[in-house]
């Protein structure tokens, strides 16, 4: 199977098999059954479902893609209590750059109000405490992470790039300082998850994700976008360079195994941002290779051939049930696989 066929085989397998016509969102396992009636509702991974259709619906030009965000965008706002806003700045985050994207497609002011919205409430996760940076929750500002800031980066950078507010520049600027003084290693652009998670102003060292590796070369590469800055772009490289060191398994490149919950959309969002990357830095052969390696191996053997689904392992099939985090990850997989493509042509 071709990469093109296998990614609409992914797209329609997540459609097919996550989609709660009744609630207007994917349910969160497949089978739907395996769901439990008092389980955390996953706001974020809804917003990377429109995500993965907005990538859709520019690989393809399908408005089945178009229709799906619509209905979605309508389940979330419903299964959120009528409102977008919540308590956790990161989700936020991840719903405003969905729309932000399906926005710059169709400029329906109904998206554009929403990001807005959702912008000016993420603006108060900022706080002085810590030095300053984006805090997690509104109940926790002073533990300050990378999944908190860098997105917050490029949702200010790519708002600037939107409507020229110069604004917008300028919290990009603020939010990606804080995150490279406080949680980058200088030595190498490893990139650090968080700080201050236990009131102890410890960082911790030792939770070591592609995510936080992925979000942060995309505040960078966004950054170079609006400024011309080559530093920006170096930084991304070095952080990219240093992500492959740690993830990528020697020889064979394929990224590891994170498990599921939050954690299996882990790699489909280090892919996404390595893309952005290599659109500005296509002398990067190693990102093309990593993407190619990943996409080869999950086609081969961590693809289920009958339902389309994916595993935590890109190189095992899955088990079920299948959670809708790890499904995402793979039909990211297979929408940069696609990208690369014509990256390097």
């Amino acid at each position: 199977m071709s990469t093109n066929s296998t990614v609409d085989f992914v797209q329609d397998a997540l459609f097919s098999h996550y989609w709660n016509e009744e609630a207007k969102i994917m349910n969160q396992w497949y089978p739907k059954e395996a769901s439990q009636p008092n389980e955390n509702y996953y706001y974020w991974w809804q917003a990377h479902v429109i995500d993965v259709f907005v990538d859709g619906l520019n690989r393809t030009g399908d408005r089945k893609y178009q229709a799906r965000i619509e209905a979605i965008y309508e389940g979330i706002l419903a299964s959120n209590g009528g409102t977008f806003l919540h308590h956790y700045y990161d989700d936020m985050e991840w719903l405003a750059l969905a729309l932000l994207r399906i926005y710059s497609i169709t400029l329906d002011e109904k998206y554009k109000s929403s990001v807005l919205e959702l912008w000016a409430d993420i603006q108060t996760a900022w706080s002085d405490q810590m030095g300053g940076g984006m805090g997690w929750n509104k109940g926790q500002k002073d533990y300050k992470n990378t999944p908190a800031n860098a997105p917050a980066a490029i949702l200010a950078a790519r708002l600037y790039q939107s409507f020229g507010n110069e604004a917008d520049l300028d919290w990009a600027v603020r939010i990606y300082k804080w995150n490279l003084d406080y949680l980058v290693d200088p030595q190498t652009g490893f990139v650090w998850d968080g700080m201050n998670r236990n009131g102890d102003m410890q960082i911790d060292y030792d939770w070591e994700f592609t995510y936080c590796q992925g979000v942060f070369i995309g505040a960078g590469v966004e950054l170079y976008r609006c400024t011309g800055e080559q530093q920006y772009l170096e930084d991304a490289k070095r952080t990219a360079a240093a992500c492959f060191d740690r993830f990528a398994k020697p020889n064979q490149l394929i990224l590891p195994d994170e498990g599921i919950d939050d954690t299996g959309l882990f790699k489909g969002i280090l892919i996404r941002y390595l893309v952005e990357l290599q659109r500005e830095a296509p002398e990067m052969n190693m990102i093309a290779d990593i993407i190619e390696a990943n996409a080869a191996v999950f086609v081969a053997k961590g693809l289920e051939p009958h339902y389309g689904l994916c595993g935590p392992s890109w190189e095992k099939q899955p088990e079920l049930p299948v959670q809708l985090s790890v499904q995402l990850s793979g039909v990211m997989l297979m929408e940069a696989a696609e990208l690369v493509k014509k990256v390097e042509s």
